[in-house]
């Protein structure tokens, strides 16, 4: 999830865990804990390949093993930092693990999902949630502001602190069920059209998720479809082929290999103008319209004297704006 969302999550837990004992600062260190697992961003300064800086973002700052190994000690340097009379090292590493653990917690259930169990290769994503949702975020925050503003012995301050966190989880559930019924939407139309297919993948579309995107693997192609629940009109599904025959050798180049593990098979191959570029279905195309051809994710691959470049295409700003207008309409509907 974004980053301000971590930090509210964070605080939460922080307050639940010892807002008793040391007030404000629980929220203050949960939120900081909460933070700490995305600083694996900043990995990317240290490599020039950006199939490496995928992989390493949400790997094992993201992990069980990371709470465990650095729960005590980031609670250790709060103990030593902090008078010692307000809480001990325990009940500040105790604040700690669940301010670091419950952000892969929460990241897995988005469309990137988390490596909640590296070192092992099982990216968890259940995508369910895009990773900016206000519906989850605004409501949290709401009433973490009215308990920070609470004495730390009222009751007023654990019942709103308890609220944001009730809330916030039964949004999610009611998301999880969301999908559910838009799975179902999807493969009932796929039934209806007589639409033999291989795999299926629904995800909601950003901000929101009244909006539902799904991904239809066919033999030879992709089919994506979007559906609102104000849609009237049957679901229409748009095909993109794989075109993997365009890979030829580089089919077997170790970065295609990683690029398409990273996906988890969820990719196709376009061409433009003598170039190769691999499509990342996973987080849709850069518009609405149905002829959209750009992914948001895409990568050129360009082979010079045997060696393999993989370049990252750039997002725009004016993009996202456009993106974002549209989204608004279709929301309400086809």
């Amino acid at each position: 999830m974004d980053s301000l969302t971590q930090i509210v999550l964070g605080a939460a837990v922080g307050e639940a865990v010892l807002g008793k004992k040391v007030g404000n600062k629980a929220m203050l260190f949960g939120a900081i804990a909460g933070t700490i697992p995305d600083l694996d961003v900043f990995t990317r300064f240290l490599t020039n390949d950006p199939i490496t800086a995928i992989e390493w973002h949400r790997g094992f700052s993201h992990s069980i093993l990371f709470s465990i190994i650095f729960a005590p000690i980031f609670g250790w340097l709060t103990y030593k930092l902090l008078p010692k009379k307000e809480a001990t090292w325990k009940g500040w590493s105790w604040l700690m693990f669940w301010g670091l653990f419950t952000h892969p917690i929460l990241d897995s259930f988005t469309t990137w999902g988390t490596q909640l169990f590296w070192p092992f290769e099982m990216r968890l994503a259940f995508q369910n949630i895009f990773v900016i949702d206000p519906l989850y975020t605004l409501p949290f925050l709401f009433f973490l502001i009215l308990a920070m503003f609470q004495k730390r012995s009222s009751v007023k301050r654990r019942k709103y602190n308890t609220w944001g966190l009730v809330i916030s989880i039964t949004y999610m559930a009611i998301t999880l069920v969301l999908k559910g019924v838009a799975y179902q939407k999807f493969t009932t139309a796929l039934a209806n059209q007589q639409i033999p297919y291989v795999d299926i993948d629904t995800r909601p579309s950003p901000f929101n998720t009244i909006l539902w995107t799904a991904n239809i693997e066919t033999e030879d192609a992709y089919l994506i479809a979007n559906y609102s629940f104000f849609d009237s009109k049957p679901i229409a599904f748009e095909s993109y082929p794989k075109n993997y025959q365009a890979l030829g050798t580089l089919a077997e180049n170790d970065k295609v290999k990683r690029l398409i593990a990273i996906c988890e098979g969820w990719y196709i191959i376009s061409e433009n103008e003598g170039e190769l570029y691999f499509n990342d279905l996973r987080f849709g195309l850069i518009s609405m319209d149905p002829k959209e051809k750009q992914f948001a994710f895409s990568y050129q691959l360009k082979e010079a004297n045997g060696t393999l470049e993989v370049l990252e295409n750039q997002r725009l700003s004016a993009d996202a704006k456009k993106l974002l207008s549209e989204l608004w309409k279709r929301i309400w509907g086809n």
